[in-house]
């Protein structure tokens, strides 16, 4: 029906998550017809992010800098690093204005169907970092040496596991605490349960499960 470059258009915009034939169709549609300088900073927008944006050398996160902001920032705790799945759960995290750690993105979670294991999600380096700064403790106390260290450059004493409450994120969080135990790090995992405002019975089996196992005296 259409040309073969606009076929062709509306082919690539069905990559985008959520989008369909037909929304593809009426995306490309109104950039052509009604915004073609709209469809032309996209393009400079989109080819410029793809050969700039890169992963933060620390934590993972997408970022056009060697170390993100975050990780740059020397007022964050150092001693608390959150696990999350994607950097949108880290975007999620910081609206919320409750953490005030650091992060390590995984940017997916274990799935040996698709053949996603450790290594593609950067756990070496997440656990060479925990036991590197162990070992660096554990020196330190051993020679009795008092130092004074500052928030930004104290090792990490609490590993908290954020990713999402699925099967393949469940299995992702049990592997990475089991490592991270191993390197002497405490390991925490978020609460999954009945929202705030929710009623019980609305609340789906799998979510009051969670909620039962993850509660916490008062």
């Amino acid at each position: 029906m259409f040309s073969p470059l606009i076929d062709e258009l509306i082919h690539s915009l069905c990559c985008l998550p959520g989008v369909g034939r037909k929304s593809a169709q009426r995306m490309a549609l109104h950039l052509l017809e009604r915004d073609p300088e709209g469809a032309g900073r996209l393009v400079g927008a989109l080819g410029t992010a793809i050969e700039k944006v890169g992963r933060c050398l620390h934590c993972r996160i997408l970022t056009e800098q060697p170390v993100c902001y975050i990780c740059s920032n020397q007022r964050r705790n150092t001693g608390l690093l959150c696990v999350v799945e994607t950097p949108a759960d880290v975007v999620a995290i910081e609206q919320s204005g409750t953490y005030q750690g650091k992060y390590f993105v995984l940017n997916g979670r274990l799935s040996p169907i698709d053949g996603i294991g450790p290594k593609e999600l950067g756990l070496p380096q997440l656990f060479q970092r925990l036991r590197q700064e162990q070992q660096v403790t554990s020196q330190a106390d051993e020679a009795e040496v008092e130092v004074e260290k500052d928030n930004a450059n104290a090792p990490v004493t609490e590993l908290i596991l954020a990713t999402n409450p699925t099967v393949e994120g469940e299995a992702t969080a049990y592997y990475i605490a089991e490592q991270a135990r191993q390197c002497g790090i405490t390991v925490s995992r978020i609460a999954h349960g009945v929202p705030l405002g929710g009623e019980l019975e609305y609340i789906d089996g799998g979510t009051l499960t969670h909620a039962f196992s993850s509660r916490r005296s008062i």
